[in-house]
């Protein structure tokens, strides 16, 4: 039998909040965290605005020492899976730390320290890197610091899928847990790649809106959208056996009961122009669920503000929803924190918990004007207030990978 799996936890480091609740209120604002970038001179570059976590100091997250022998990547992933695990009530005094884990992804790891270490060998010499680059710049070592910082001992991967990272980690999560692989798993995405490197990369793929208007450079859906906004931070989760979760009196913020992932065989950047993969995706996990299109309240979609992404996430959603595609409710939060790569999976779906908790589903901020066939709800100029049972989350990846996730309101 498959084992029931609840969220008990939850953990952000974002563009407009360093806590799930200065996001969260930031997004109830309709904050948007896009600005200048300030990590290096944008001079010489086409892009020149990011959505940087801003005011993270990681001391104040975890032990100095520590933190040093961590790249920002990494450190968000920690802050943010502390977050969690404190908010969840967990002691591990009190639990089998090998009935508990990790799956946290980053698309990239640290790109950062690559530029750093390459200029060393250019300028100084090979003999002259840094002893703990490696450890440093591989992208499972967000999963393995959490799995030190708070002696979990259970299943410690780390799914790398670009985009949708994230998103297949809490999947991979909840699979562990409802097949007896484990009891509690902390899964989400990070990181950050704001860098020199990034930029001109995403740059150079014409990926990145070229806007330097904050509030029209990140405009999901929008007829004059012309890339997605980099953005950088961190989304854990704690995912629990429900029996277990209600034994211990842990707070249970929803159930997630649905999980499909697809691929498209079509492209390596672009999703498939009809859809299919993604909306295939989709069918899973409401086939999962035991939900029907016409249950679904809400999606919360990858929405990255590329041309060619949320025209065919737009018709994933018409085929995989048929006549009920015009009356579920849709956003994009990257609207307000630009695209998070691999960290993106992990604070949509947080996003989404918080809608399914207030009834409150964010509007797609800076977005006016869709093109003619963007023509579903994507919630422009104001949010929408009303009960929310069942939710999607959607993610895409470079490389054609696509993931859904079905969240519902527990009902014990």
């Amino acid at each position: 039998m498959k084992r029931r799996v609840v969220v008990t936890g939850l953990g952000a480091v974002t563009p407009i909040g360093n806590t799930v609740e200065e996001f969260w209120s930031g997004v109830k604002e309709g904050k948007v965290g896009i600005g200048e970038i300030t990590r290096f001179d944008t001079s010489d570059y086409k892009v020149k605005v990011a959505a940087e976590v801003k005011g993270f100091a990681a001391k104040e997250h975890m032990d100095f020492k520590a933190a040093k022998r961590m790249e920002p990547f990494s450190q968000y992933a920690v802050a943010a899976a502390m977050e969690a695990y404190e908010d969840a009530g967990l002691d591990m005094e009190k639990e089998d730390p090998f009935r508990a884990g990790v799956i946290v992804g980053s698309g990239i790891g640290s790109l950062q320290v690559v530029e750093r270490e390459y200029e060393k060998i250019l300028t100084k010499g090979p003999g002259r890197v840094n002893p703990l680059m490696v450890p440093l710049m591989i992208s499972n070592m967000a999963a393995g610091n959490i799995s030190i910082q708070l002696g979990l001992k259970g299943k410690c991967t780390n799914v790398v899928t670009a985009c949708a990272s994230g998103t297949n980690c809490i999947g991979d999560a909840l699979r562990a847990i409802q097949y007896d692989d484990a009891d509690i798993m902390l899964a989400g995405g990070t990181e950050s790649c704001i860098c020199p490197t990034g930029v001109a990369g995403f740059t150079s793929l014409t990926a990145l809106s070229a806007s330097q208007d904050p509030m029209r450079a990140s405009i999901p859906f929008d007829k004059d959208r012309d890339g997605f906004v980099l953005g950088e931070g961190a989304g854990v989760v704690v995912l629990e056996e429900l029996e277990h979760a209600k034994a211990r009196g842990a707070k249970i913020y929803a159930e997630v009961t649905g999980y499909g992932a697809t691929g498209d065989a079509y492209h390596i950047t672009s999703p498939a122009e009809d859809g299919s993969g993604a909306a295939k995706a989709m069918e899973l996990a409401m086939k999962e669920g035991g939900v029907s299109p016409e249950q679904v309240d809400y999606i919360n979609a990858h929405g990255t503000g590329t041309h060619h992404n949320d025209l065919f996430e737009t018709r994933a959603v018409k085929l995989a929803f048929g006549e009920a595609a015009k009356d579920v409710v849709i956003n994009s939060t990257k609207s307000m924190i630009g695209h998070l790569l691999g960290a993106a999976g992990g604070v949509e779906f947080i996003t989404c918990v918080k809608t399914i908790q207030d009834g409150f589903i964010h509007q797609t901020m800076g977005t006016k004007e869709t093109d003619a066939e963007c023509d579903l709800n994507y919630a422009i100029g104001a949010p929408v207030e009303r009960e929310v049972n069942y939710v999607l989350t959607n993610s895409l990846g470079f490389g054609g990978h696509n993931a859904t996730l079905l969240l519902q309101k527990y009902e014990g």
